[in-house]
């Protein structure tokens, strides 16, 4: 079996990848996440997964390399790490009683041949109506500063939503398994 790299010092893709008791290491890539002028969160996304990957490549020769990020999104509004409590409130207020898309991409760079798949999975998030004290209470009790959208739906975060609908959960926590999955195999990686 090549040697597997998630290029991502995620803790939560991290334990994601773990689930498919597969060996694998870990790299930081070193990839500015701006977007550019007219890129789609989409685009923004896809791109950002590969360039991840890229990122790191030189580093493992002869090894499969998984890039993934994530944008969070209400049409023209995207919704990034927040990095600070003021930016968390104001994300989850403009959030409130809305439907988010959380764009996530994926890569997976094969280092030895070049071959690259990649793909994007959308999830739509619908939030709740929230009061400043619930938005406050979360805050107080969840450390979300440094997801997209300030909620983490792994954690308490679950609480401020009605639904989430998309065709891998996974993905809404970074890291998507089942598009993961399928490429893994399409690279000669047996899963069950």
């Amino acid at each position: 079996m090549p040697r597997l790299v998630l290029a991502s010092t995620s803790p939560y893709r991290r334990e994601l990848l773990a689930r498919l008791q597969v060996p694998f290491e870990t790299a930081a890539p070193d990839a500015d996440e701006a977007p550019l002028a007219g890129e789609t969160p989409r685009e923004t996304a896809e791109r950002l997964a590969e360039a991840k990957a890229r990122a790191v490549a030189a580093l493992f020769p002869d090894s499969l390399v998984i890039g993934s990020d994530q944008v969070a999104y209400l049409g023209e509004q995207r919704f990034g790490k927040p990095g600070s409590r003021a930016n968390a409130i104001g994300q989850l207020r403009a959030m409130s009683g809305k439907s988010i898309v959380f764009h996530t991409g994926l890569c997976l760079l094969n280092t030895a041949t070049g071959r690259v798949h990649l793909r994007g999975i959308p999830t739509e998030v619908r939030f709740r109506e929230l009061s400043d004290a619930e938005i406050d209470s979360y805050l107080d009790r969840e450390d979300a500063l440094n997801c997209a959208g300030s909620a983490r739906s792994e954690g308490l975060g679950i609480a401020l939503l009605e639904h989430m609908r998309g065709d891998d959960p996974n993905a809404l926590i970074g890291l998507p398994l089942i598009a993961l999955c399928d490429m893994l195999r399409a690279e000669g990686i047996a899963l069950p």
